[in-house]
């Protein structure tokens, strides 16, 4: 049996109201614009049950050659190599990497080879720290472990190191007690290719993207990306210089590009796919990812890699189940069951340099109560 796939259509077709959908894509328009922009550049995605009701591009793919720490801003490249930002641009994840892994770990849970309550160290009893202090698979999805947000992996000379480091990491906080980190996704990495045999990016092609048709969704390179950040001390953690279709995320660069906390590239497109396909109960067309209980699973408060009522970023979607992440580049998602809507906004906030404390989701949380306002 198969579940309506996407389609273009008005947002009459759509049950949205079309003036909250346009003042949706007159705020996301106004994002690149003025003498301190949210953002070179974004694209915006909204719809509802099947139907796609507004798809906009606006801004910049690549604007700047540099961040000049002089005059702190950036050091625009002629204007006839500006590069526009298109519906179909590719973005760096970032974070929203994490739901891939969070999806993928449920697969696991669907098919009985992993227990969500068994300790890591079931798993990985050379993970020492989290087999001493009783890690459960539970906690590294829902962000209670007690480790900490990060360690700096990047600073390490080898692949051996990096793994060492992370074997040795202690919890700092109580177990329980909700801590963001992103050693969670990248230990849950580990334990799903131990237990699978296959690497996490294999896991996710296999399992998520190539069923689905999500064909512009992948780790590695991508040359046609919207650029993010030159990269460099002292604003960021290594020198790299202006980043274009590399990940951005410098722990996840260390380990590769191929890290269960960042390193996937997608369009607003794809990303409107694994919306419409968890809004679907985990099936999308003819593809089935996950039953409709693990979906649920996953989904239901307070999440399984996914953040779920969050007002922060999802505005008056928050409130009633609605689920969905954001990624330190720009990016973001939610989808809301209560009124089968999804929103996907995606932004190179981090062009030519990263906000100091990170870019404002002031506009990620308007745009979506512009969508939850549009709802009939």
């Amino acid at each position: 049996m198969s579940t309506p796939r996407l389609r273009r259509a008005t947002p009459d077709r759509a049950g949205l109201d079309p003036d909250a959908l346009a003042q949706l894509v007159c705020g996301v328009r106004a994002l690149h614009r003025g003498p301190r922009p949210w953002c070179a550049g974004s694209v915006v995605l909204a719809g509802r049950g099947p139907v796609i009701a507004v798809e906009e591009a606006a801004g910049w793919a690549l604007r700047y050659a540099a961040h000049d720490p002089e005059t702190g801003s950036g050091v625009e490249l002629p204007r006839e190599q500006w590069q526009p930002m298109r519906p179909g641009t590719p973005f760096d994840l970032a974070s929203l990497t994490k739901l891939f892994t969070a999806i993928t770990a449920v697969q696991q849970l669907e098919r009985g080879t992993l227990g969500i309550d068994a300790p890591v160290g079931a798993y990985l009893p050379d993970f020492h720290a989290a087999d001493r202090h009783r890690v459960t698979v539970r906690q590294l999805l829902t962000h209670t472990s007690g480790l900490p947000p990060e360690i700096p992996l990047y600073e390490l000379p080898t692949p051996a190191d990096r793994l060492a480091a992370l074997r040795a990491q202690e919890p700092v906080g109580p177990p329980g007690v909700h801590l963001y980190s992103d050693l969670n996704p990248l230990l849950l990495q580990h334990l799903l290719e131990r237990l699978t045999r296959r690497p996490l990016d294999v896991l996710v092609r296999e399992g998520i993207t190539r069923p689905l048709g999500m064909t512009a969704t992948g780790f590695g390179r991508r040359p046609g990306a919207a650029a993010t950040e030159d990269q460099r001390r002292p604003w960021a953690k290594v020198d790299r210089g202006l980043l274009r279709g590399e990940v951005h995320d410098e722990n996840a660069w260390a380990l590769g590009g191929v890290a269960g906390h960042a390193g996937l590239f997608s369009t607003a497109g794809d990303l409107a796919v694994l919306c419409r396909t968890l809004l679907s109960g985990g099936a999308y067309g003819t593809a089935r990812i996950l039953g409709t209980d693990f979906t649920e699973l996953l989904l239901r408060p307070p999440g399984l890699g996914f953040l779920v009522d969050q007002p922060w970023f999802m505005g008056e979607l928050a409130g009633r189940g609605a689920a969905g992440h954001t990624g330190f580049t720009g990016t973001s998602l939610v989808l809301d069951r209560a009124t089968d809507t999804f929103l996907v906004l995606l932004a190179n906030t981090v062009h030519p340099r990263r906000p100091e404390g990170g870019a404002s989701s002031e506009p990620r949380a308007r745009a979506a109560t512009h969508l939850a306002r549009a709802v009939r």
